[in-house]
């Protein structure tokens, strides 16, 4: 449920004209609702859920056995319980989109899963140049997210990826790189994790082309954003 953000409201905030147009901004969960539950865990996805966001962000690696968990770390203790990928699908489903950070797992292995779910176009996925290239091939209608690094990167990634949506972190959200996303008229998902996690960068990243924002306060944002759409 993106919220929309309406001209008078934009005003009221104070933000530049640039920003003067109705937009709808993605709130994606970072690793689920985990202020109250674990990270990357099913009770973070449903918490996340039932909040209201549009996205899910969730990480994704290969056991030993083969199967695909979710885990942000590669050095997970595979003697305690996991949380399947598969179950994390299954709870998404028809549900909420799935942001997800690509950190171990062949691509056919994640298509299968993604195709098994019927989450292939409720997904974007977060992964290197090399490694999105090779899944964008396996299946066109996938959203994969290439980070935006530099201007010479996102020029490369836009020419030869043809993304719908651009990846942003603290170090490349800056104006020059913006520029040319808004240009290529795709999506902007900027993380404002750690010191840049509040209302002020929250807004600031809204005024600069944001369309997404990745918090680990989804709660908190959502109030943000719902108290300035008019």
């Amino acid at each position: 449920m993106a919220i929309a953000i309406s001209r008078r409201s934009l005003l009221a905030l104070g933000l530049a004209p640039v920003a003067l147009t109705k937009r709808r901004i993605a709130v994606i969960a970072h690793r689920g609702e985990h202020l109250k539950n674990p990270e990357n865990s099913l009770a973070g996805i449903q918490a996340a859920i039932n909040l209201g966001v549009d996205y899910v962000e969730l990480d994704v690696r290969t056991a030993k056995s083969g199967r695909l968990i979710l885990s942000h770390d590669a050095d997970f203790d595979e003697t305690k319980p996991m949380v399947a990928f598969d179950d994390a699908l299954k709870l998404l489903r028809g549900k909420c989109g799935l942001y997800l950070d690509w950190k171990a797992a062949s691509p056919e292995a994640l298509i299968d899963a993604l195709h098994k779910h019927k989450m292939i176009e409720k997904t974007v996925v977060y992964g290197s140049f090399e490694k999105l290239e090779s899944l964008a091939k396996l299946d066109p209608r996938l959203k994969v997210m290439p980070e935006s690094v530099s201007v010479p990167n996102l020029s490369r990634c836009l020419s030869v990826l043809k993304p719908k949506v651009i990846a942003f972190n603290h170090r490349d959200f800056t104006d020059e790189i913006i520029a040319v996303a808004r240009q290529a008229k795709v999506e902007i998902y900027v993380d404002r994790l750690g010191p840049n996690d509040n209302k002020a960068s929250w807004i600031d990243a809204v005024k600069r082309g944001a369309t997404g924002i990745q918090t680990d306060h989804p709660e908190a944002l959502i109030t943000v954003l719902s108290s300035v759409h008019a």
